[in-house]
């Protein structure tokens, strides 16, 4: 039950001792121990794996090889797992875990449950060199890399602009190369990124994916039931 509870707050108050990850008892902790001391080990990047296929879907990462290929459209994946990761997020528009606070609809309980972190005020990422605590494992790593110069910047090789993730890299270039791969079905227009795609969607659809916790009503755009939630709980002196 104590346990139980401890997820419910978010605190992951046990550390590893060789790398940045927190997990909420010591059981997770030791299981989790076990990839260090792994014989399995990338000789790129020193990562350790727990099995022989972990580290060989690992290694396509420093080779470039995706021989995974997303049937709806022409993207590829160094892992399997990530194609059906892809198609949640890019093609799929369910979202069925609702914030008990604010109505928010969200794709995965991951998603939900950082959301909730803003609700309840946990912050169970720390920084191990200052008193600074994170929602997110990726605010605590771009923390380390501009306040503590502790990981590696991600350079643009035309503009020699600099990144914290690898991701906002890609999108960068992206723009640089004219390059937009996600198209929309119901008009000709293009965009860089999936989420800039799913949002451009919502002009073509009657789909409304966002719900208010408190009244039950659905609106299209996730500001539109921001705004309608705080009318609805009281919190502004306008009529909803």
């Amino acid at each position: 039950m104590n346990e139980h509870k401890q997820r419910h707050t978010g605190k992951k108050l046990y550390s590893c001792t060789q790398c940045e990850k927190h997990f909420a008892n010591q059981r997770y902790l030791k299981t989790h121990m076990n990839i260090h001391s792994s014989k399995y080990k990338c000789t790129e990047c020193g990562k350790c794996f727990s099995s022989n296929k972990d580290l060989t879907e690992h290694r396509r990462i420093h080779s470039g090889e995706k021989p995974y290929k997303c049937s709806l459209c022409d993207k590829s994946f160094s892992q399997s797992s990530s194609v059906q990761t892809h198609k949640h997020h890019a093609h799929s528009n369910r979202r069925t875990y609702d914030c008990r606070y604010c109505g928010k609809l969200f794709k995965s309980s991951r998603d939900l449950k950082h959301h909730v972190y803003i609700h309840t005020g946990a912050k169970p990422y720390s920084c191990r060199h200052c008193s600074y605590s994170f929602r997110r494992l990726d605010q605590l790593k771009i923390h380390l890399l501009k306040s503590h110069n502790e990981g590696a910047w991600f350079t643009c090789h035309i503009c020699q602009k600099k990144f914290s993730r690898s991701g906002d890299l890609k999108v960068h270039v992206m723009r640089h190369e004219g390059v937009k791969p996600y198209v929309c079905n119901d008009c000709p227009k293009c965009f860089c990124t999936a989420d800039a795609l799913r949002t451009h969607h919502l002009i073509h659809s009657d789909i409304k994916h966002f719900c208010c916790g408190k009244c039950g009503k659905y609106f299209k755009h996730k500001g539109s039931v921001v705004c309608h939630f705080k009318r609805c709980s009281g919190n502004s002196p306008f009529d909803v």
